[in-house]
């Protein structure tokens, strides 16, 4: 019997989570774990391109949650099937939880269409864990002038980010049986002290 595990990082832009993706993957091995580590949209020559134009070119609201499926697709069938059936440990930094936030949330796309699409997508497939890291928007927003030139999310207003970390919160409440919630306010090192004792009592 397999023990391949599905994990997800999520969380506003800024929100400080990418910070911790290599720190998880670390303790994983560390615990005798094959890791792969991917990210969407992404992970696959096609998600890449696609994230290109996700990220930068300005579309109906609708396309732009179809092509995250799309590339989600493809990322399923290419990275993250083949490796859990492979008995190894997925880490993806975001998944559909960020596109009910973002297209949902932020955009105010209907929910149920999203629903539709993931029932389709992937319909027997959703992450064993999922590590939510979650700050107040002024620290995001602080975050995000201090480091690069800015994508078209991340150069949204508050509102937008608002709705989209509510939304976020509420996923949380509706799965609480992933869902892990982390301030990502606290210091670093107490952020990894905490995820190796979620890391600890998850892999029991």
């Amino acid at each position: 019997m397999t023990t391949a595990k599905f994990i997800t990082f999520e969380g506003i832009d800024g929100a400080g989570k990418s910070t911790h993706l290599a720190f998880v993957a670390d303790l994983l091995r560390a615990r005798g774990k094959t890791v792969v580590l991917t990210r969407e949209p992404g992970g696959t020559s096609l998600g890449e391109a696609l994230r290109n134009i996700l990220l930068h070119e300005k579309m109906h609201l609708e396309t732009e949650a179809l092509l995250m499926f799309a590339a989600r697709r493809e990322h399923i069938a290419q990275v993250i099937e083949p490796a859990l059936a492979r008995g190894d440990w997925v880490i993806s930094d975001r998944f559909t939880d960020a596109t009910f936030a973002y297209q949902g949330g932020g955009r105010k796309l209907e929910r149920q269409k999203l629903v539709a699409l993931e029932a389709w997508v992937h319909p027997h497939l959703q992450p064993d864990l999922t590590l939510l890291f979650d700050v107040p928007l002024d620290v995001a927003r602080a975050r995000l002038d201090a480091t690069r030139e800015l994508d078209k999310f991340e150069q949204e207003k508050a509102d937008f980010f608002a709705a989209t970390r509510a939304e976020y919160l509420r996923r949380a409440d509706e799965f609480p049986q992933r869902f892990v919630k982390i301030d990502s306010t606290l210091p670093i090192a107490e952020i990894q002290d905490y995820l190796r004792d979620i890391i600890a009592e998850f892999d029991r």
